[in-house]
């Protein structure tokens, strides 16, 4: 290899030559805002040369050449193995440069035309002296032809060409004046490049691993591409048009990268990660000599599973309407985990395998996998694992769709049977469990069940869940429920351990008018919806414990005809889960901290008596003794098991930070209720993504503390900011904010604490993590310090953010808030947020528009676009 610095004029001029993009190489990218950096240094050489001074040029970056198999002794052909993207960018910037001045001055854009775009002698391909990828060249080659400044053409090709034209035209501005020859000198003359030219005999490829290594960042998609076509000297050309070039139009780099990855488990490749996909195909082809018409055979078979992976990401793509349900229940369940097996069914139907009602069979035995699980709280943690055992693991002794029944059902799978399945519907928090989507599909499916004639159209209806009974339950109701009571218990344990059942959930778009009303004004509610699960909950006289197990019964038949079984002679675990569960969640206790049997019980969907037997009995439960009576004393029943330490509760109790009060309770400040329970055990969203993508540099113990390290310190902000709130504003204040915190996390937000001993806020959020950059606040709550509590808008925050960089949005996101009575916010610059007082939220009116503006928050965000992600 050697190695010059050269100057792009001296790159490029001469005789005819020609400089090829090869067709591993990814399409033209660059952005405007390596176009304004590059403008901004042609500038100032420019400004140089203007003034006659001689300082140094400007380094550019390096360019690496290879000789081109089309090589020619009188027609010089170089493959351009890095530096593209600059050599492509000077070349639209100096036709930009030809076509402004080509009325004027036609001879000096007819001399930039043959000295550094064109090849004046040949024709086709071989005129243009620098060749893109085939995805580009046609739009390249059409602005080197001719200006196409009038013409709306999209991609980063016409969006730089587009760049360069309106900066010259700002370049001619009289006020300020600039010679645009002097812009072309300083293009063509002032920026150096390091030119490195590879000799024949090297090898081209590990060249390009080596600029890989060291910063240049591609996808393991990238890599596998450039492998594949640099190992195509002779069909290159035919296999790109034929079959690579519509798959990568189809499918995004991400999904492209995901399908290589899925043929690769397909082939019976049960363990490679995502991250090791290129190493790991390359092995395979480098056990022997491959041969391009062996890789010619991997590219058809890439093309021709492309498109049945388009019907897992598009379901309306499937042309089977029982196969396209179960891929819309899927999609909607964002079980992107699934994949393994459900490309293994599609591609297995057109083989002639399986025919599409067997597809749809094995599908649905899918479904009911993942909704039973979720459920009856399984751990999602080694749902990728299972999934992608599945193409190496299915019996081959039977029909596929008997056999991916078979597989599921193993005694290691964990699949809830009937049994189970309905147990958990009477007990279980069902609103605690998985996804917000999830719970919101499992009740779309319930309602979806009765066959009402005029079904609700779910994919535009602006549903959310909602409490028959509310979470904030006024006198009325727990009149009614400690009608229901047994020994030993009290309606606010009961209203704890039936709340979050499915048998008091239902989906409505009236959610901030229900509130925390009696049942007698929600009837009228329900009654008029268009949902048939709603009419009948309004067709019932009363909402006590009996019609909610009632109601729990009668929507566990229909979820056991809905979602299949697995087969019989599976081994149940229900109950070691279970206790496992609680075990988990008992030695996450934070320092300071207790909590009830009725809080464990209502947890775990279990009784309080039981979970008392369960701890006295079971030996080594950590933190078993911080476990109290609802009046935050010892139970009388409590005793140490042999294998315990031992020692007065009390005081172990008080080293653990355990307040206790004047009458020698456990302070009820510091203990945490089944919800909080909830979050500190609560399943990661993205769990099994991360698991795909995340590499194994830590173990398995570190990852757990730091979790738990995380949420113990988010739920104690959590108590903080409620305590401050209950402190300085009325109870139906702190009511009215719960019950906002609840609607935000329906519609997809969440909530950031962030607090310490002095002060408390809660931001309303949208987005990923702080740290990706993409997430928006629409508003913080922060109560008093001996003051009513505000909520505050930062219209400078959002300011940064797309799409409210828009001033418009922003005074459209104010105007809507304005409508709650009492609230009158202006955007100052500078000056204080705007904000209002939180007690204006007790009232349902202000509430329910508080809701309406969050939901049009919410979907302008969403529809922001996917470049639009991060500060503006």
């Amino acid at each position: 290899m050697q190695a010059k610095e050269t100057l792009f004029a001296d790159l490029v001029q001469g005789r005819a030559q020609q400089f090829q993009v090869p067709l591993y190489q990814r399409t033209y990218s660059w952005t405007e805002k390596q176009l304004r950096q590059l403008w901004g240094d042609i500038l100032e050489q420019a400004e140089l040369l203007e003034r006659g001074e001689k300082a140094s040029t400007h380094f550019l970056g390096s360019v690496v050449l290879a000789p081109s198999p089309q090589n020619e002794a009188t027609f010089p052909r170089w493959l351009v193995v890095d530096g593209q993207q600059r050599l492509t960018t000077l070349s639209l910037a100096l036709a930009a440069i030809r076509d402004h001045i080509a009325d004027g001055e036609p001879d000096e854009a007819e001399r930039i035309d043959e000295e550094y775009l064109i090849n004046k002698r040949k024709n086709g391909s071989d005129r243009f002296r620098l060749l893109p990828t085939q995805a580009d060249r046609a739009q390249f080659a059409a602005y080197v032809r001719g200006p196409l400044s009038e013409q709306a053409a999209d991609g980063a090709v016409a969006a730089a060409y587009g760049f360069f034209r309106r900066k010259l035209v700002e370049a001619a501005d009289p006020a300020a004046p600039q010679d645009v020859l002097r812009i072309e000198e300083a293009i063509t003359s002032r920026l150096t490049l390091v030119a490195v030219t590879a000799e024949r005999a090297d090898n081209v490829h590990r060249i390009f691993e080596s600029l890989n290594n060291t910063g240049l960042k591609l996808s393991q998609a990238d890599l596998l591409r450039n492998y594949l076509f640099m190992r195509l000297p002779t069909r290159g050309e035919r296999i790109y048009e034929t079959y690579w070039l519509p798959l990568q139009d189809s499918l995004s780099n991400d999904e492209l990268e995901q399908l290589m990855w899925l043929q690769l488990v397909l082939d019976g490749d049960d363990r490679v990660r995502r991250q090791d996909l290129y190493a790991a195909q390359q092995q395979r082809f480098e056990r022997g000599e491959v041969s391009e018409a062996e890789i010619e055979s991997y590219i058809k078979e890439l093309y021709r599973r492309g498109a049945l992976f388009r019907r897992l990401l598009h379901p309306d793509e499937e042309p089977n309407a029982a196969v396209r349900a179960h891929l819309y229940h899927l999609d909607t369940w964002q079980a992107q985990v699934t994949y393994p097996a459900l490309m293994l069914l599609l591609d297995r139907r057109e083989r002639g395998d399986l025919n599409s009602a067997d597809t749809a069979r094995a599908m649905s035995y899918i479904e009911s996998f993942l909704v039973r699980r979720m459920m009856c709280r399984v751990p999602t943690n080694n749902l990728n694992r299972i999934f992608q055992a599945v193409p190496g693991q299915l019996p081959l002794d039977m029909p596929v769709a008997d056999g991916l029944h078979q597989l599921l059902s193993a005694e290691n799978r964990f699949w809830p049977d009937d049994d189970e399945l309905r147990e958990k519907v009477r007990t279980a928090p069902f609103y605690k469990f998985g996804r917000g989507h999830q719970r919101k599909l499992v009740l779309q499916r319930l309602e979806e069940s009765y066959e009402h004639p005029e079904p609700v159209d779910f994919a535009t209806a602006q549903l959310t869940i909602e409490h028959v009974m509310p979470q904030s339950p006024g006198d009325e109701w727990l009149r009614m429920l400690s009608e229901g009571v047994v020994a030993g218990e009290t309606a606010e344990d009961l209203h704890s351990r039936l709340q979050h059942t499915l048998g008091n959930l239902t989906l409505t778009a009236v959610n901030a008018e229900l509130s925390n009303h009696p049942f007698e004004r929600k009837q009228g509610l329900l009654q008029g919806s268009h949902l048939e699960m709603n009419r009948r909950i309004a067709a019932t006289e009363r909402w006590g414990a009996d019609e909610i197990r009632a109601r729990a019964d009668e929507l566990a038949d229909r979820a056991l005809a809905l979602w299949p079984a697995p087969l019989r002679g599976v081994g149940r675990a229900e109950r070691s889960r279970d206790w496992n569960l609680a075990h988990q969640v008992l030695a996450a206790l934070p320092h300071g901290t207790w909590t009830s049997y009725g809080d464990l019980a209502a947890f775990i969907g279990s009784g309080a008596q039981a979970v008392g037997n369960h701890l006295a009995n079971t030996p080594g439960v950590a933190n078993a003794y911080r476990v109290l009576t609802s009046e935050g004393k010892v139970s009388d029943g409590f005793r140490w098991t042999p294998q315990d330490v031992g020692g007065d509760v009390r005081a172990r109790l008080s080293a653990d930070g355990v307040r206790f009060t004047a009458n020698r309770a456990a302070d009820p400040a510091q203990r945490l209720s089944a919800d909080e329970l909830a979050s500190l055990v609560g399943e990661a969203d993205g769990e099994e993504d991360a698991a795909q993508r995340a590499p194994e540099s830590q173990g398995e113990e570190t990852r757990a503390d730091r979790f738990y390290a995380q949420l113990v310190a988010e739920n104690s902000d959590e108590r903080r900011f409620f305590r401050r709130l209950a402190a300085h504003d009325s109870p139906e204040t702190v009511d009215a904010i719960r019950a906002l915190f609840a609607h935000w996390e329906e519609l997809g937000g969440s909530i950031h604490w962030v607090g310490n001993d002095t002060m408390s806020s809660a931001f309303l959020t949208l987005g990923e993590t702080i740290a990706s950059g993409r997430l928006i606040s629409p508003m913080s709550l922060m109560p008093g310090g001996g003051w009513a509590g505000w909520a505050h808008v930062d219209c400078q925050i959002l300011a940064a953010h797309k799409p409210f960089t828009d001033h418009a949005l922003r005074t459209e996101f104010l105007k809507r808030l304005n409508e709650l009575e009492g609230v009158d916010l202006q955007e100052r610059k500078p000056g204080p947020d705007p904000r209002f007082q939180l007690s204006v939220l007790e009232k349902d009116r202000n509430r329910g528009l508080l809701v309406e503006t969050l939901t049009w928050f919410r979907d302008r965000w969403e529809s922001r676009g996917t470049d639009c992600g991060g500060p503006g």
